[in-house]
């Protein structure tokens, strides 16, 4: 479903731009890219503006409906936890996502020593 969706959004996507740069700038004529006079044109006497404005109208709502559907297929995706005490964003891991480690064991021995607020003591600066 996201696959299909997130193909769905590039292709909107490129027919914005594509729209958007097929049409005219204000004060163009239409007559005139095509070499002759209104009766001449493409998309009729008024020229293609009304059609591409309706198109990238229509294809603006088909993107902001493809973003938001792609928003809730994310929000989906992850969960919100706590990691000491502070609220955090949790992407679910699949098992086999998750690289293993094979042979590799630390020792305590091999661990560094953090030191705790127990053990500084005196070595604390008094303020």
């Amino acid at each position: 479903m996201e696959t299909i969706v997130t193909v769905m959004h590039l292709l909107v996507a490129l027919a914005i731009i594509g729209l958007i740069l097929m049409q005219q700038g204000k004060g163009a004529e239409a007559g005139a890219s095509f070499g002759g006079g209104a009766s001449q044109t493409v998309f009729g006497s008024q020229g293609g503006s009304s059609f591409f404005a309706k198109a990238t109208a229509v294809f603006a709502f088909i993107f902001f409906a493809t973003s938001f559907t792609l928003a809730v297929i994310a929000k989906d995706k992850t969960e919100i936890g706590t990691a000491d005490g502070v609220s955090a964003l949790f992407e679910q891991v699949q098992d086999s996502e998750v690289p293993v480690a094979e042979g590799v064991v630390a020792t305590e021995s091999e661990l560094p020593n953090i030191p705790t607020a127990s053990d500084a003591g005196s070595e604390v600066p008094a303020q």
